[in-house]
């Protein structure tokens, strides 16, 4: 029955979707989701294929939330998609015509009401002064509604099944979003004109598809298709644009060819990168030397009262990390901070490059030390108490026999969660951003900061103030992909003669 009812939900749930991605063209998501619902049916419908039952869970969901992450970032990084190039070529050259309509002195007027049907999604309900018809318009064009369809009072549209209508506040909020929205008609658009009125007026501009060029219809100016940067614009004869707005397109590798060439960029790549390895490795070292420390104390069965020992050391992991970084960002104060005040220094923590790096290696170990405290004790209760005992008694110190018996077993167990710690370190935004910001910066380069690492800095120059630039970070975090798993590999491979021990 349980069986019936998870295949019936699968079924259910993809044919559920399936109007609404084929209403929005997304007919790739639509072929992948009816292939899962295959799969599993073809797998669990039946008694047969018995391994498969085991394999398909962790197979589907490796490839949906690695494999198909990974392979959608990669095709993003070979576009230009970001602020400015969120729309397809159409949409932007309709806006471009939008832009240019101007009202003439025999312009239909409409009472308005913003409607939206969800986040982003707006229609136009128009009601024609001169007439009294009512209209619904979109970006797609405009239709005329039958006296059933809405509830018009006095001259506006009130009420619309399954339109959520705004007020006037609400449509003010949504000004920018409304900015460019258009609805196209017979040679040219309605716009909106205030929060309650609209206009049919007629483009200056027209497109040519054929030769796609944009002629302004006043002085005949034609603009054609030119490529500046890794945008495409309409421009004139002598490269002047019509319009700042470009369109989403592909660009193949020059987002890597940018990543490699920029010098903004590789001004400080080579010692942001240095600082990220270092971050990355000692804060794998410190908090595994931490943790194994105290978990091989409290493994002592000497030692009265473990369980609550072990509940106190465990209480920085139960806390929100990022609740825990703001309030070290105050004890790192140099004035008021509670580390200065304590041992009365006077170290600039969080302004001088030293102790900046200092202090992100600190908070790290903090957060990071209960953790490892949790591994290693794992690990150590694993091990055999009779290989010891015999070392003890072949005439071996304490620390002889956790050097040459203790400590090379351990390892066996934690090498792979260290190299996953490392991995994890290396992209370790929230602490950077959260505690430094990045800095201290120097105005000499006010791009990288003392303390950045890669994916800080990436993410500031693609994020920055040029605005948001998915394509070129997409590209970047591809590239710390790869930087990430061939590190990770390497140390792998290292670890692999720690299977002798066995």
């Amino acid at each position: 029955m349980t069986r019936i009812l998870c295949l019936g939900t699968a079924v259910g749930t993809a044919a559920a979707l399936t109007p609404s991605l084929v209403a929005g063209g997304h007919y790739v998501v639509l072929s992948i989701a009816w292939v899962v619902v295959a799969v599993l049916l073809a797998t669990y419908a039946t008694r047969r294929a018995l391994l498969a039952k085991y394999l398909v869970p962790g197979t589907l969901l490796l490839v949906l939330f690695t494999v198909a992450p990974v392979l959608a970032t990669v095709q993003m990084s070979t576009t230009n998609y970001g602020d400015g190039t969120r729309t397809t070529k159409e949409q932007t050259v309709a806006r471009i015509l939008a832009n240019s309509v101007v009202p003439t002195p025999d312009s239909p007027t409409f009472n308005l009401s913003v409607a939206t049907t969800g986040p982003g999604g707006f229609t136009f309900f128009l009601v024609d002064r001169a007439t009294g018809r009512a209209y619904a318009g979109t970006p797609d064009g405009l239709a005329e509604l039958s006296a059933e369809a809405v509830t018009v009072t006095r001259g506006f549209v009130t009420a619309a099944p399954g339109y959520t209508l705004l007020s006037a506040a609400q449509v003010n909020d949504a000004a920018e979003q409304l900015r460019d929205f258009a609805v196209p008609t017979e040679g040219g658009a309605i716009l909106r004109r205030g929060l309650r009125e609209a206009f049919e007026g007629r483009a200056v501009l027209r497109y040519d598809p054929e030769s796609d060029t944009i002629v302004d219809q006043r002085s005949g100016t034609r603009y054609t298709v030119q490529r500046q940067g890794d945008r495409e614009y309409y421009v004139d004869s002598g490269g002047e644009r019509l319009s700042d707005q470009s369109w989403r397109a592909g660009v193949g590798l020059e987002n890597y060819r940018r990543a490699f060439t920029d010098s903004r960029i590789l001004g400080g790549f080579l010692r942001i990168f240095g600082w990220t390895v270092i971050f990355a490795a000692g804060s794998v070292l410190l908090t595994f030397a931490v943790g194994l420390a105290l978990a091989g104390m409290l493994n002592d069965p000497r030692v009265r009262g473990q369980k609550w020992y072990r509940s106190i050391l465990l209480l920085p992991y139960a806390i929100p990390g990022f609740i825990s970084i703001l309030v070290w960002s105050g004890f790192f104060n140099q004035e008021f901070g509670l580390i200065n005040n304590l041992t009365g220094l006077s170290i600039d923590w969080l302004g001088d490059p030293f102790w900046a790096k200092v202090a992100l290696l600190l908070l790290n170990l903090w957060l990071g030390f209960p953790y490892m405290f949790l591994v290693a004790t794992g690990a150590l209760q694993a091990i055999p108490g009779e290989l010891k005992e015999a070392a003890i008694i072949d005439g071996a110190g304490g620390f002889t026999a956790f050097r040459r018996i203790t400590f090379p077993l351990l390892l066996v167990a934690v090498a792979p969660i260290l190299v996953a710690s490392f991995a994890f370190n290396f992209n370790n935004f929230n602490v950077v951003e959260l505690l430094t910001h990045g800095g201290p910066f120097t105005p000499d380069n006010p791009d990288a900061g003392a303390t950045d690492i890669l994916i800080s800095y990436t993410v500031r120059l693609a994020f920055g103030a040029g605005g948001a630039q998915f394509g070129f970070a997409a590209a970047i975090a591809t590239l710390l992909f790869v930087i990430t798993g061939v590190l990770a590999a390497a140390q792998f491979r290292a670890t692999r003669s720690l299977e002798e021990v066995h």
